[in-house]
């Protein structure tokens, strides 16, 4: 049977820290109210000219050394991202040739905060089908251009970023399920609605959320979905070492850590210093915690995230 492993993790911020002091000054907000209420202590906000190209390809150059092999090893690369450099083409394309690199497969994906997930899983069945021996996966995200900062209840929430894997075939067993969903009837929950019509956007090119929905719908489907991941395996929640899920706020955090019955201190929670950066969230995580040390080999690592669509899923892997 082939394995499929994480060979190497990366990942990218930009160098501007936005603050929630920085936002007190801009947005009828506090830092007390946002800290209470999400977690977040500040964000990373890309500046004009940084583009979500070039966070993606910083990311993926880390991981590729980490991974040790280089950009031509890719046969597959994909990028999961809400916020493209531009309409067409992909920003995959564009990356591949910010890495040097042409004639690999290339591609998007689209599934807002599960986006990486998704890339996750659809690399591992390219790799499974055969002629792929190394994908690239990447997560990223200049979200904060979708936010309307006089919206407190928004703009508070996001920042920008980029995570990175590289998968590879290996001997032993890496990548052991993934499971994704999807459910478009609750696409008014959380949506930027606008659409380039004639030269503009209509109606709207700013992120709408129904914060309380959202919460509920989230905290349910993330504690469904790794139960589904931990039944697939025949495995128990105390096998896993580390619970990796998509960082949107701490409450949400806490609450499916509780559901599942897991210690929060296998909690990998990034979100105070980041936000939420959509698609670049999960691996923006599993990187930070493989280069500070908690995520070792060998470990058990239970991945999951849900976003607008709305979609969601989750993936268990031996690191």
């Amino acid at each position: 049977m082939t394995h499929i492993r994480i060979s190497g993790t990366g990942s990218a911020l930009p160098p501007r820290i936005v603050s929630n002091h920085d936002l007190e000054q801009r947005v009828n907000t506090s830092d007390a109210w946002i800290r209470e209420r999400t977690g977040i202590e500040q964000r990373h906000v890309a500046d004009e000219g940084i583009m979500t190209s070039d966070l993606a390809t910083q990311a993926a150059r880390a991981a590729l050394d980490a991974a040790g092999i280089a950009a031509s090893d890719v046969d597959l690369l994909i990028v999961a991202t809400t916020t493209p450099d531009m309409v067409f083409p992909s920003t995959a394309c564009i990356v591949q040739a910010k890495l040097g690199i042409g004639g690999c497969i290339a591609f998007d994906i689209q599934a807002v905060c599960t986006g990486f997930l998704y890339g996750l899983a659809t690399a591992e069945r390219f790799m499974r089908a055969g002629g792929v021996r190394h994908a690239l996966v990447i997560g990223a995200e200049t979200f904060t251009r979708l936010l309307d900062w006089n919206d407190r209840g928004t703009c508070v929430l996001f920042g920008d970023g980029a995570g990175a894997v590289v998968l590879s075939l290996a001997d032993q067993p890496g990548l052991l399920s993934s499971h994704l969903h999807a459910d478009g009837h609750h696409v008014g929950m959380l949506c930027v609605p606008g659409h380039v019509d004639g030269g503009r956007i209509q109606p709207s090119p700013f992120v709408h959320m129904d914060g309380q929905a959202v919460f509920k719908f989230a905290v349910r489907v993330l504690d469904e979905v790794c139960r589904e991941a931990l039944a697939a395996n025949d495995c128990s929640i105390d096998a896993v070492d580390w619970l990796i899920p998509h960082q949107a706020n701490t409450r949400i955090l806490s609450s499916t850590a509780r559901r599942l019955g897991i210690d929060e201190q296998r909690v990998v929670v990034t979100v105070p210093k980041h936000g939420n950066t959509s698609a670049a969230s999960v691996p923006l995580a599993l990187d930070t915690a493989v280069r500070d040390g908690r995520v070792q080999r060998g470990q058990l690592l239970l991945l999951t995230a849900v976003g607008g669509g709305f979609t969601w899923g989750s993936a268990l892997l031996r690191f």
